[in-house]
């Protein structure tokens, strides 16, 4: 293969040595067209691979690829067939196997070729038609199925999506058929039902305040219906006579060349079939099916507008927004793999307008997509660092005035973005030396505790801490030294027993805790240890002061780094649970872990994270703790116990996960099993039968023949034996993935259960109206509890029963109604808190929890529920109420 075409193929549009620092598009083209016309008759399918390779991958780019075949197509069209029957074979897959971007990218692929005169234009717009008929009949209620409206949109999306690459070509060229394509898309969207999910949006929904050039007006949010959104910004771009800014028309300099040219035609594609509504269909079967098809086709991008239009450098009209956003998601999702790369074709994309608050506005918008973005957290991290260092003159300052910008609005965010947001910040501070001018938000030391900015910025220096050292951010905050008050506390471990708390503990506790240290420091048995606790400390102390002092003795041990740490719980293991068996012991000791850790939020999760791991504590002893009175009251102002409960939930996940795939992986082994066995006793029977039809031969041929019966009878049974131990392998796997399948039903059950009754007793308590306490009874998301912070599990302050009720208490008294804290917006920040997490995890695993509705439904969600409780639980869902 020549290194020559092939890097000119890929660097086609980009100053480069390839081609010689130049940046004019066409004579890329011409170039690029040169050097493939004279290697096409030796390397035609390397070149049809990487070709193909590109449009897909690089798909900011496919006008230049739509003029580099158009010119091909001028020399060989022979060539060009086969580009257009790759291409056809493409959207056909894409369209069988649900590859969102795929179908999407070559269908603006098929326009640019049609701008080319490589594709005919009625064979275009009988592909868009097909895909606009196949919509209406999904959400058709007769003939379709509307639970699948999510693939519907998509079909439609990706005409829309198209028509700023061809727009005015196909209205030259075709406008009769042209109008009658926008015609159906025009009736679909009035026989669809708008999709605005209210949980799906990172922040609320109500009137604001926003900036709009130098003043500030009352705004209605924008529509979060992204098709309807596309559509008008496609009128507008008729209105226009389908000018756009931002997409190159290289084409143009090559028509004369174009004109003798003969077009292909584009083979009709065979559109799939939704899955059929099954009969008699319940609101929670069809509810199944639509959360199938909305993680099938997700959304791709969000209306998140961060900066006002006054900060826009040049006038961008929305489809020129729209285009700019394609091209910079497109990058994301190719280029994942090479953070360099991805950088800098962000930074080049090629349109003739300034763009880096559109570019921080995307980003922005893809860490924060809801229900969750296509990479994890740290690809957009990364990229945002790789951004700023690709410009540093401009990019960091836009950063910059972002993060204020969201946290002016910290206060409405929702609360799972409001995660997402402190460990972007926290991270990507902690790429710059943790610089940040801290004064800026030194006024939220005026505000409450549980203030959500507070909270925010105490969660970023938490989150700072994880990934340096104490000493370390606490040098980057020493130009505000009252923000020091919001700095955890150093990440030691608070032993009991040491012997500065004399006097804390009784002292009998303290001795026995010493001799279990020179136990284990003097490297006995783990039976050694098990007697000597059953005989000294279990028969004096109960079992409460024993889970205290083996557990904090022995974490304590193993506290010098997280290797210390795992290697007591592996060893001593057998101890921890037999001093734990149940429940309630598991609840006492993972508050023990806690008391222990109390400086250091990241080593309670890790260690009680690894606990789960080994089976020490339960996922229903970890709901109960966090459920806990003591916890109950910091649910607004951390994210601790939220973080522990979402890894209980992704453990149990995971268990069920990785059981399937060993489960396939097994019935695989036994399929091959099974005909490897059928097979050996063919031979076998071939072998006898051989045997019994030599019976008039020579005693040698028999003998021969008898011993190759043996061998053959020996294969055969050894083949026996590992069907059988597959078979074995098989079924132990699928009792485990059962035993798996009930964990994972209780732990959700528990969760919601917790839920329930605690919101429902907290929102059936008025609270008294005051200034800027929002209303309870609206449908609010949660704002708190970002990242992991540092906190002391302290006791309640008031005093909470077991079965979770609140007894009256003079000081909870506010004006004669009953509520956990004195100021009645502290109870409302709670119970907006509260729900925002509830909203968030049935958001995060709607998957599972949409398997357990009925369940749920009879047993959870009855009557006796508080309405907010469940309208707050569908939104998350997706569910109607």
């Amino acid at each position: 293969m020549s290194a020559s075409w092939h890097s000119l193929l890929v660097r086609i549009g980009e100053r480069c040595p390839e081609y010689g620092g130049l940046a004019d598009a066409e004579e890329h083209v011409e170039t690029c067209f040169g050097y493939l016309a004279r290697d096409l008759s030796h390397n035609e399918s390397e070149i049809l691979a990487l070709l193909m390779q590109c449009v897909e991958e690089l798909p900011h780019k496919d006008p230049l690829y739509g003029a580099l075949v158009g010119l091909i197509n001028t020399e060989d069209r022979e060539f060009v067939g086969k580009v257009v029957n790759r291409t056809h074979a493409g959207v056909q897959e894409a369209l069988d196997t649900d590859n969102c971007n795929k179908l999407r990218i070559l269908t603006r692929f098929l326009t640019v070729l049609m701008c080319n005169s490589v594709v005919s234009p009625t064979s275009l717009i009988e592909l868009y038609e097909s895909l606009v008929s196949s919509a209406a009949t999904t959400v058709d209620e007769e003939t379709g199925n509307p639970a699948w409206q999510a693939r519907a949109d998509f079909y439609v999306f990706c005409i829309l999506a198209s028509l700023p690459w061809g727009g005015i070509e196909l209205s030259e060229r075709v406008p009769e058929e042209l109008e009658r394509v926008l015609n159906g898309i025009e009736a679909y969207l009035n026989l669809r039902k708008p999709v605005v999910y209210s949980a799906l949006q990172v922040f609320e929904e109500s009137e604001k305040l926003v900036e709009v050039g130098d003043d500030t007006e009352m705004k209605l949010p924008e529509s979060e219906d992204y098709l309807e959104n596309l559509w008008s910004s496609i009128q507008a771009l008729m209105e226009n006579s389908w000018k756009v800014d931002s997409v190159p028309r290289p084409h143009l300099s090559f028509e004369s060349r174009f004109v003798n040219s003969q077009t292909h035609d584009f083979d009709p594609v065979l559109i799939p079939d939704n899955p059929k509504a099954p009969e008699n269909a319940t609101e929670i079967t069809l509810g199944r099916q639509r959360q199938e098809a909305e993680r099938t086709y997700p959304r791709r991008n969000m209306r998140l507008r961060i900066f006002p239009s006054s900060k826009t450098d040049e006038k961008i009209t929305p489809i020129d927004r729209f285009v700019v956003e394609e091209y910079l998601l497109d990058v994301l999702f190719y280029l994942n793999g090479c953070r360099k790369e991805c950088a800098a074709y962000m930074v080049g994309l090629p349109v003739p307008f300034r763009y880096e608050y559109i570019m921080a506005e995307t980003v922005f918008s893809q860490l924060l997509l809801l229900p969750k973005p296509p990479f994890r957290l740290i690809y957009y991290t990364v990229v945002m660092v790789d951004l700023c260092k690709a410009l540093p003159g401009a990019f960091p300052a836009v950063v910059a005035g972002a993060v204020r910008a969201l946290f002016k609005r910290v206060a409405e965010m929702d609360v799972e973005c409001r995660i997402r947001l402190v460990q972007w910040l926290s991270h990507h501070l902690s790429n710059f030396q943790f610089v940040w001018p801290w004064e800026e938000w030194a006024h939220i030391l005026d505000l409450p505790k549980w203030a959500p900015e507070r909270v925010f910025a105490k969660e970023v220096l938490e989150k700072e801490v994880r990934l340096a050292y104490w000493e370390k951010v606490k040098d980057s905050v020493t130009s505000t030294p009252r923000l020091m008050e919001l700095l955890p506390p150093k990440n030691t471990p608070v032993y009991v027993y040491a012997p500065e708390n004399r006097g804390s503990v009784p002292e009998a506790e303290t001795t026995l805790a010493t001799e279990f240290t020179n136990l284990v420091r003097g490297k006995k048995t783990v039976r050694e240890i098990q007697v000597w606790i059953d005989e000294r400390i279990l028969p004096t102390q109960g079992q409460q002061a024993s889970i205290q002092i083996v557990a904090q003795t022995l974490l304590y041990i193993g506290s010098k780094s997280f290797t210390h740490t795992v290697t007591v719980l592996e060893k001593y293991g057998q101890i921890f649970r037999k001093i734990a068996p149940d429940q309630t012991s598991q609840i006492l000791m993972i508050d023990t872990v806690s008391q222990l850790w109390r400086n250091s939020a990241q080593m309670t999760a890790i260690v009680i994270d690894r606990m789960m791991g080994y089976r020490m504590v339960s996922n229903l002893s970890i709901v109960a703790w966090v459920f806990s009175p003591q916890n109950v009251q910091q649910f607004h102002t951390s994210d601790q116990v939220w973080e522990i409960i979402r890894n209980a939930i992704n453990k149990t996940n995971n268990r069920t996960v990785d059981l399937r795939k060993e489960i396939a992986a097994a019935e695989k082994a036994l399929k091959l099993a099974t005909a490897g066995t059928a097979k050996a006793y063919t031979k076998w029977e071939a072998a006898v039968a051989a045997l019994k039809a030599a019976e008039a031969k020579s005693e040698d041929n028999r003998n021969a023949l008898s011993a190759k019966v043996d061998w053959a009878k020996t294969v055969a049974d050894k083949a026996q034996d590992e069907e059988t131990s597959a078979q074995d392998s098989l079924e132990s796997k699928e009792a485990l993935l059962a035993r798996a399948l009930r964990e994972q039903e209780a732990l959700f059950m528990a969760v919601y259960q917790s839920f329930a009754d605690l919101l429902t007793d907290r929102l059936s308590k008025s609270v008294p109206e005051s200034h800027g306490a929002p209303n309870p009874m609206e449908d609010t998301k949660g704002e708190d509890a970002d990242a992991q912070a540092p906190v002391a599990m302290e006791p309640d302050e008031e005093n909470i029963e077991e079965d979770g009720t609140k007894q009256k208490n003079q000081e909870d008294v506010i004006n004669g109604t009953t509520t956990l804290f004195a100021d009645a917006q502290e109870e409302e920040q709670w119970r907006k808190c509260t729900l925002g997490y509830l909203r968030a995890i049935s958001r995060q695993y709607c998957d599972e929890v949409w398997l357990l509705m009925e369940k749920l439904d009879s047993t959870v969600f009855t009557d006796k529920v508080h309405p907010l409780v469940l309208s707050t639980t569908y939104a998350g869902l997706q569910r109607s109420s």
